[in-house]
């Protein structure tokens, strides 16, 4: 299929979003290599970060072909302001409960995104979407399990996973914030839209809450942040940038 300009900008849109979401979990979620709580967990953990890293990689080398610069440059070299991440990615790591909640409810986003762009109309995208769902889907088995096993394991474990929850559950929803040009992608069915997303998000975490017997609030309760997708940002996202790009911006033409 061909795109005008405006779609192909509307496209570019929707790539900086996924791609600084990626970027920025995964390097949060690298933060916790060493740290984890077992072996096991911190391999996991670690794996799972890379794999973040990687689709973002993915997803800015698009862009470079649509004329956005190198992807290092795209990754180490904007200021907070000109990133498209939600809010809920750039947070610091916290405990491990508020990680693994992030990551639960993260993933299951990203699934549902990635499947839904299987069958996209941009063909780049679709390919790389058909690519990466089967590793996002192990994503999804490896946090169900930790919800499932904390939400039920004893009143603390249980206390604090619903803290948790009520603390990224709002933030989660700022991942489908509506852009302003999501109606162009959505009559070239590039992919479905935010809101649509979010509707099967729904679906998807609900029946693994109800298992772990971690209540959410009724719909009228939902206050989405948004602002991430305009560049608005909290006080943690621009020492992260600064720390990622570090290595970067001392060499830019270094090779490795």
């Amino acid at each position: 299929m061909t795109f005008n300009k405006a779609q192909t900008d509307a496209i570019k849109e929707l790539l900086f979003k996924m791609a600084d979401d990626q970027l920025i979990i995964g390097h949060r979620n690298s933060e916790w290599t060493g740290l984890g709580p077992m072996l096991e967990e911190d391999i996991a953990f670690s794996s799972i970060a890379q794999d973040k890293i990687g689709q973002s990689l993915a997803l800015f080398n698009i862009l470079h072909e649509l004329g956005e610069a190198m992807p290092d440059a795209a990754a180490f070299t904007r200021n907070a302001d000109k990133f498209k991440c939600c809010q809920l990615v750039e947070y610091p790591i916290g405990e491990y409960d508020f990680s693994l909640m992030r990551n639960f409810l993260f993933n299951q986003a990203e699934y549902v995104r990635f499947e839904a762009m299987a069958d996209s109309s941009f063909e780049p995208l679709a390919k790389i979407a058909k690519k990466f769902k089967g590793e996002i889907k192990y994503h999804t088995m490896h946090a169900n399990l930790w919800i499932k096993q904390l939400g039920k394991a004893n009143t603390e474990s249980h206390s604090r996973m619903q803290i948790a929850f009520d603390d990224t559950f709002n933030l989660a929803l700022g991942i489908f914030e509506p852009g302003a040009n999501e109606d162009l992608l959505i009559k070239s069915k590039v992919y479905p839209g935010e809101k649509a997303l979010e509707e099967k998000w729904i679906e998807t975490i609900m029946p693994v809450l109800d298992n772990a017997m971690i209540k959410a609030p009724a719909r009228f309760e939902w206050k989405p942040v948004y602002g991430g997708r305009k560049g608005v940002h909290t006080e943690h996202l621009q020492p992260m940038i600064e720390e990622m790009g570090a290595v970067f911006r001392l060499d830019p033409g270094a090779e490795w």
